[in-house]
């Protein structure tokens, strides 16, 4: 069983910047693919960042590619994602996602582990 604690999130006004953090325990911390994704009021929950085992490989959908970046830090067990330039378009509750799939990396169905979830506010 892996359980995931987020810290950070909290309002913003465009342009400015957030920090998220998410603190893997239990088994695995070593997962194959830790990232964040966002659900949005009325939508789907959408992929944001993720990162494959040992940071080998680090992907970002196209909206936040350039403004948010990702680290992972395995002997914390732990995965960051720094946001800067944030826009009202942002604004969403923010999950960490623990998975073992490197090849469906955007789809999250197959992330088996979620964190409790974190809301960012954006104004503009």
């Amino acid at each position: 069983q892996v359980q995931l604690v987020q810290t950070g999130g909290g309002s913003v006004q465009a342009g400015g910047s957030l920090r998220l953090s998410c603190q893997a325990f239990g088994r695995a911390p070593n997962s194959d693919l830790m990232g964040w994704f966002r659900q949005a009021p009325g939508r789907e929950r959408e992929f944001v960042a993720t990162s494959t085992a040992f940071a080998t490989n680090i992907y970002y959908s196209d909206s936040v590619k350039g403004r948010f970046t990702l680290s992972r830090d395995n002997t914390k067990a732990t995965i960051d994602l720094e946001m800067d330039n944030l826009k009202p378009e942002d604004t969403a509750v923010y999950y960490c996602a623990a998975g073992w799939s490197p090849l469906n990396y955007k789809d999250r169905t197959y992330y088996n582990y979620w964190g409790q979830g974190t809301q960012v506010t954006v104004s503009s």
